[in-house]
């Protein structure tokens, strides 16, 4: 089974995010693999352990995205590809689909696995638009791989449960937080990536041109989200009934 998984290499989460412009700084910060993209990378070597194969990460940024590839190397995948180039500059998501589509349609697939969004821009679009410039159905929100081999039956989360869906490969799933638990990186695993083979391709490496990654979307304004510190105590015989109500309504449980 050819399995490929798209990792992500953002700055990181964890420390206050820097603006270049009305873009969001990526080089010269602290950068990690995008936390979400780790289930990923998770599910696609549980589908080589099951089945046989081989996982190829792909990413696309500045030169430093190698990182991201290098920790799904060391978590097991067996290849990386990164694509980078100057034009790529301040692309969204339209662009980074088209890039990705690109480059992984040079090889055949039978699936390609990414998180359901990214944890610095949140558009939720990248995936769904990839797998239509691939001409392959989508399976989105996967958070249980029931079987796979000629077809995937999984189950997608849904606000009421979930939904039994059953695809033919080769196909584009994204998965969810709650399908698995990231394996760490060893100490073997990130000295074996060192070895694993990776590319570092150019758009002219996967057949586009600058004017092929224009990028659509304009940025008209930035502003700080407001953060709501509302808090409400709940006490009394009750106290769990409302807090379970509460939870339901959110659609939490």
């Amino acid at each position: 089974m050819n399995i490929v998984v798209c990792v992500k290499y953002i700055p990181d989460p964890n420390v206050p995010n820097e603006m270049d412009g009305k873009t969001l700084k990526r080089e010269g910060v602290q950068g990690v693999l995008d936390p979400g993209d780790e289930y990923g990378v998770e599910a696609a070597l549980q589908l080589k352990e099951q089945h046989g194969g081989e996982v190829t990460a792909v990413s696309m940024g500045p030169e430093g995205a190698i990182e991201a590839v290098r920790r799904a190397l060391s978590m097991g995948a067996d290849r990386g590809v990164l694509i980078t180039d100057p034009a790529l500059h301040g692309a969204d998501a339209l662009v980074t689909a088209t890039v990705l589509a690109a480059a992984i349609a040079r090889n055949p697939f039978d699936v390609v696995i990414a998180a359901v969004e990214s944890t610095d821009g949140y558009t939720g679009t990248m995936p769904m638009t990839m797998a239509e410039l691939l001409g392959v159905p989508q399976l989105t929100f996967v958070n249980e791989i029931v079987s796979s081999g000629d077809a995937f039956r999984v189950h997608r989360q849904t606000p009421e449960g979930y939904h039994v869906i059953e695809c033919p490969t080769p196909l584009v799933l994204t998965v969810t937080a709650g399908i698995n638990e990231p394996r760490y990186a060893s100490f073997k695993g990130i000295m074996a990536a060192k070895k694993k083979p990776t590319e570092t391709l150019s758009l002219a490496d996967i057949g586009l041109t600058p004017e092929d990654v224009t990028v659509q979307q304009d940025v008209v304004d930035l502003h700080e989200v407001e953060e709501s510190r509302e808090t409400e105590l709940v006490r009394g015989d009750d106290a769990v009934a409302r807090i379970v109500d509460y939870l339901a309504e959110a659609k939490v449980i």
